[in-house]
């Protein structure tokens, strides 16, 4: 019962394997890391510079917010994320490195009046009966969580159209997962620890030799220092 962690851009990547699912990397300094808001990132990780959040986990929480809960705000916060990450992609393509100042500034008006619109749908709304000899807070409607989580770390959210070189979403590290889930679902698990370690060792030089154009039977062949030179 150990937990497989990755971390991986463009060209690198690295597995390692954890006891604990909240154990995650703390040895990371710089950069911004994009991931789905789990808590622990924010807790644990802070050797570097930025947060970002994974723009398609928002984009499936809305649709369900939208088709489950009949929200409408929810339709339209898709709308203009989505229309975001366009105009970005559309930026880059032309050669820019960030969005005009009059643009973004648009996309965050926008942005808060959506918020607001939605804020104000649920405090019309009446409060959700809590069950007999619950403590703590009241309970809340899972739209009305996510309208604070995304007033509450906007800068996170929109990261995406301020720094062009963070992404919209962290897909990149669900494909690199892919590989591992494969192997969980069709071997099973593995018998030792050690075992785990050294099968995510070889899958973090096998996909970083991947994402270098490397040839990765030659790679392997190579003594550690070889490869870490190569790589």
């Amino acid at each position: 019962m150990h937990w497989g962690h990755s971390i991986c851009d463009a060209v690198f990547t690295h597995y390692r394997i954890s006891a604990k699912r909240g154990a995650v990397p703390t040895f990371l300094t710089g950069g911004t890391i994009v991931h789905d808001h789990w808590k622990p990132y924010y807790a644990h990780m802070n050797g570097v510079d930025a947060h970002a959040l994974c723009g398609a986990h928002h984009l499936r929480e809305l649709k369900a917010i939208e088709e489950i809960e009949k929200e409408p705000w929810a339709t339209e916060m898709s709308a203009l994320l989505i229309s975001a990450n366009q105009l970005r992609c559309t930026a880059q393509d032309q050669g820019q490195t960030e969005l005009p100042e009059p643009v973004r500034q648009d996309i965050i008006i926008g942005y808060m009046a959506i918020l607001a619109k939605g804020l104000a749908f649920h405090e019309r709304q009446p409060p959700l009966a809590k069950s007999p000899g619950t403590r703590g807070q009241k309970a809340r409607r899972p739209g009305h969580n996510l309208l604070l989580r995304l007033r509450d770390y906007r800068d996170d959210v929109l990261r995406f159209i301020a720094d062009f070189a963070v992404p919209f979403t962290n897909n990149q590290a669900g494909q690199d997962l892919r590989m591992m889930k494969l192997r969980m679902k069709i071997s099973g698990t593995f018998r030792t620890l050690e075992g785990a370690q050294v099968f995510a060792d070889i899958r973090s030089v096998i996909s970083t030799a991947k994402k270098h154009g490397l040839n990765i039977l030659e790679t392997l062949t190579l003594l550690p220092t070889q490869i870490i030179a190569r790589l």
